[in-house]
């Protein structure tokens, strides 16, 4: 059976497909904060502190938000300002499979990869 989460996704501009989104820990204090009690912290409303980026809209895949797209969407890369914009302006929902998350360099991982230029053998 799949695992189910919440998310919360903003799309900065409704003519592009960019989207931003952050895993929320619990969708009940979540909304307690949105409503106006800011003294809930962001540790018990997020699962972690990790952005993540689509171009491809809120079903297309996802990777861990670059600084420089963090810098050009929210004018700053620094992780709980971008959070904090993404939970006020985005949109709860539903989702499952977790496990489908990943960085950009994670489907490198454990793959042996030698360069055109590089030795392989080891000789002289």
């Amino acid at each position: 059976m799949p695992k189910s989460f919440n998310k919360v996704i903003y799309k900065p501009d409704v003519h592009s497909p960019d989207t931003f989104q952050v895993i929320v820990e619990d969708s009940v204090v979540y909304k307690k904060w949105k409503d106006g009690d800011k003294t809930i912290p962001l540790t018990d409303i997020v699962d972690s502190f990790q952005v993540f980026h689509s171009d491809q809209g809120t079903q297309g895949l996802l990777g861990q938000a670059s600084k420089q797209q963090l810098e050009n969407h929210f004018g700053t890369h620094k992780d709980v300002d971008v959070v904090v914009a993404i939970l006020e302006k985005g949109e709860l929902q539903h989702a499952t499979n977790k496990e489908g998350y990943s960085t950009t360099n994670d489907s490198k991982q454990g793959v042996n990869t030698v360069s055109s230029g590089g030795h392989r053998a080891g000789g002289r």
